[in-house]
């Protein structure tokens, strides 16, 4: 296993961590810009944003050095899947997010996933295209808002954590739209 695939696994093995610190009780809270903010959620949120950086880092290096493999195209948005599924699950659990939008969401990450799997069965491994790179990084941002429970946002007002959840939908859904049009004639000549 290469050095890319190596961080990405990395990736995979934060989400628990993560899913740990942000449920477990409460630590107590901080002032945070004239706000409280819970300890627990701003530790998770450093660990989120740690996995999610890997992401970038783990694409540099494999593109960088001609390290990209099958088994990094399948594992790199397989885990972005997984973290910010996650994360977006235990943000429902804490009343910090819309049920019907992660369900959305996740309904669109399946779809995708269901779908490479049909490609990958014949042979073909589908890439993560630049409009799915982009609404990974506006879910990922949607999701650190959210996390931090709208901090700064909150003190002029703003419900940054709604607008920013409605627009990570927005590109999750078109992203998903475009990558079943561009792969749509493996189903269309499928028998």
């Amino acid at each position: 296993m290469n050095l890319p695939n190596k961080i990405t696994v990395l990736r995979i093995l934060l989400i628990p961590i993560f899913m740990f610190i942000m449920l477990v009780p409460d630590w107590g809270t901080f002032d945070f810009w004239g706000m409280s903010l819970e300890i627990s959620h701003f530790i998770a949120t450093l660990i989120f944003i740690l996995a999610s950086v890997t992401d970038w880092v783990d694409g540099y290096i494999a593109r960088k050095n001609n390290l990209v493999t099958n088994l990094g195209k399948f594992l790199d948005p397989l885990a972005d899947k997984l973290l910010v599924g996650t994360a977006l699950i235990v943000l429902v659990d804490l009343h910090l997010a819309s049920t019907w939008i992660t369900a959305a969401i996740i309904a669109r990450e399946f779809a995708v996933t269901g779908m490479r799997l049909v490609l990958a069965g014949e042979g073909e491994v589908v890439a993560a295209a630049m409009l799915g790179k982009i609404k990974t990084w506006v879910q990922i941002v949607a999701v650190c808002i959210c996390l931090l429970n709208n901090v700064p946002f909150e003190a002029i007002h703003l419900p940054m954590d709604q607008i920013s959840m409605y627009v990570a939908l927005i590109f999750t859904l078109w992203s998903g739209w475009d990558v079943f049009w561009v792969n749509r004639q493996a189903f269309l000549n499928s028998k």
